[in-house]
């Protein structure tokens, strides 16, 4: 069965996973340097960061801009159809901020998975 005949199974692949929502959170208050988002998000390391960039702007989510500078700039901004996720996200922020106690407890009393 192909995947994109469900319409959540569309919205997931385009803006799912662990990074993707962060960063489209961040975008939507206004274009932003690399390093910016890198500060915003700690977490994601330099080469997630980009990784997840690349496949919103390959999917014309998040526009890439180059300025012919030294040292290069380069800033990130929603595209037009980017911004049309602005709904999914602020409803997504309203679940977490209503529901952020019970899965704060639930994270701090989970098991750390062992590593060989």
């Amino acid at each position: 069965m192909d995947s994109f005949n469900c319409s959540v199974s569309v919205t997931a692949d385009a803006i799912g996973g662990k990074w993707k929502p962060l960063i489209l959170f961040y975008l939507e208050s206004g274009t932003r340097r690399f390093g910016e988002l890198r500060r915003l998000i700690p977490e994601a390391t330099k080469k997630m960061l980009t990784q997840k960039l690349r496949e919103l702007e390959r999917d014309q989510i998040v526009r890439r801009k180059v300025y012919a500078e030294v040292p290069p700039r380069v800033e990130y901004s929603l595209t037009r159809h980017g911004e049309s996720l602005s709904p999914i996200l602020k409803q997504m922020s309203r679940w977490g901020e209503k529901h952020a106690s019970r899965y704060r407890g639930i994270k701090a009393s989970s098991p750390r998975p062992v590593r060989p």
